[in-house]
């Protein structure tokens, strides 16, 4: 008995020996590939791990003249704060509404345009779109802001203009709490939709025309090649955009609302984001605006997992 055992633990090693020399030749036969690895992992390094230390500053009252090794450790009593506070309640659901609203709303669209580009014989149409709805993507939020400020003043704005020359009276978009999040949303779509949809142009481009090809003997018109076909063959990069859209289901879009909102429209239009932002550089209170991110990571994180092992469960797909 002591025997076997002994040979096992020798087959073991061997095996071990074997694994490790194939994948130190696999290294060396790829060297030049890896060495491409090198800018992204010390990117991923300096910029994503290493910032990570500075979470010790949830658990402080942190001083900024003394640092994060002077400034005394209070633990959970930031996170105290932030749970008894009525003030992040509003601001959480802010987030939440705001980030479920474009959900909803917008991540169907870009699918639709893409099935609609994909329908379209006429390649100069298709491109001439596809490159006027790419365009908004590349304008910042301070540019995009400004417009539509512009667009949908009170005072010699030309929705409000029109809404006038039915009778109306004039609405301050950018100042009522009714209408902002309708703005947040539908300048969230203006400018990302045409950019969101080149993954899933990109996933139809993929798919293997003999499929339609077939169908199209077997008397399939384009509605259903659409419907049996081409969604299908999407879903997996549907599925995959969804997951990764429910895990930052807490970031509202924290650029885009800095540039848009004012202090009249806090009640509907602050997000998680913008307040760490005035919590953290308005009040200098840095341990609160920490433990606040933080929170927000925990959840982002659980989420993504969370969404991953349902569609794992019940779509049999997922990200890992």
């Amino acid at each position: 008995m002591s025997t076997l055992l002994t040979e096992k633990k020798k087959w073991d090693r061997t095996a071990i020996k074997t694994g490790k020399l194939k994948r130190f030749r696999q290294v060396y036969a790829y060297f030049d590939l890896y060495l491409l690895l090198v800018p992204g992992l010390l990117f991923l390094l300096i910029f994503k791990y290493t910032p990570m230390y500075g979470i010790i500053i949830a658990f402080q009252d942190f001083n900024i003249f003394e640092g994060i090794a002077g400034s005394a450790w209070v633990g959970l009593e930031q996170f105290h704060k932030l749970i008894q506070s009525s003030e992040f309640g509003q601001v959480f659901s802010n987030t939440l509404l705001i980030s479920l609203y474009k959900i909803v709303l917008l991540f169907p669209i870009p699918i639709f345009v893409a099935l609609f580009l994909n329908e379209v014989s006429k390649m100069w149409f298709k491109r001439s779109v596809q490159t006027i709805i790419y365009l908004p993507h590349f304008l910042s939020w301070v540019i995009v802001s400004g417009l539509f400020v512009n667009i949908l003043s009170p005072s010699g704005g030309l929705v409000n203009q029109v809404i006038q020359w039915f009778g109306g009276d004039a609405i301050s978009f950018m100042a009522d709490n009714r209408f902002f999040r309708s703005v947040v949303v539908f300048t969230a779509g203006w400018k990302e939709v045409g950019w969101n949809a080149i993954i899933f142009i990109a996933a139809i481009a993929g798919i293997d025309q003999d499929q339609y090809e077939a169908a199209a003997m077997d008397g399939a018109g384009r509605i259903k090649q659409m419907f049996y076909i081409t969604l299908p063959n999407i879903a997996p990069t549907i599925m995959l955009m969804l997951i990764l859209r429910i895990g930052n289901l807490l970031d509202a879009g924290t650029e885009q609302i800095l540039t848009m909102y004012n202090p009249v429209v806090y009640d509907t239009g602050d997000v998680i984001g913008t307040y760490v932002y005035r919590m953290g550089l308005g009040h200098m209170d840095y341990s609160f605006s920490t433990a606040v991110g933080l929170f927000n990571s925990v959840i982002g994180f659980t989420l993504l997992v969370s969404g991953n092992f349902l569609s794992k469960k019940f779509m049999k797909r997922s990200i890992w």
